[in-house]
């Protein structure tokens, strides 16, 4: 597809996901790699190599060791959101679904112009929790959010949350298929 011009891709994508705004495909097919900016004080760098700390431990499967770093972590720099994202995140694998939509509504509150990666990542995260829950409208209003950030999967989750988008995707694909 690497051939494809910005407006190829954009009919093509509207064409795949018809419920999705045309205004991001024309003018950002490929969406900005979103940051966080922090100011690099010891407090925070210490806190940052603690939550990788934590993330490393946590993939490895000491869940509660990694809970445990990063709630140490949070006692040193409490406002920084991605804390919080990423505590969510273990909350998730440890099932206990209600403590991490807590932490991701926090993270959402401090995140600020400066923190769009950690403020994606929580929609996200807080939209499939709703979704999980059954709560679709309001998983479309995270999805929706997170997807002005550019988050293609917040942009497909839309689409899966439309029933109409999701009928019509299944019928191109059925023709694209019989096509090949």
């Amino acid at each position: 597809m690497s051939s494809l011009s910005a407006h190829d891709k954009a009919v093509l994508e509207i064409v795949f996901n018809p419920n999705l705004p045309l205004g991001d495909f024309a003018t950002n097919w490929e969406p900005e790699e979103l940051k966080d900016e922090e100011e690099e004080t010891p407090d925070i760098l210490w806190s940052k190599q603690m939550e990788l700390n934590a993330i490393e431990i946590a993939e490895k499967g000491n869940l509660q060791e990694g809970l445990d770093v990063l709630n140490r972590a949070m006692k040193i720099t409490h406002d920084r959101p991605s804390l919080y994202n990423n505590r969510a995140y273990i909350f998730q694998f440890l099932r206990q679904f209600q403590d991490a939509f807590n932490d991701l509504t926090t993270a959402i509150d401090l995140c600020t112009d400066k923190h769009k990666k950690t403020l994606c990542q929580a929609y996200c995260q807080r939209g499939i929790l709703h979704k999980r829950a059954d709560r679709k409208e309001l998983a479309k209003v995270d999805f929706e959010k997170a997807a002005e950030l550019g988050s293609k999967f917040a942009k497909s989750q839309l689409v899966e949350l439309n029933p109409y988008a999701a009928l019509c995707n299944q019928m191109l694909r059925q023709v694209m298929d019989k096509l090949k």
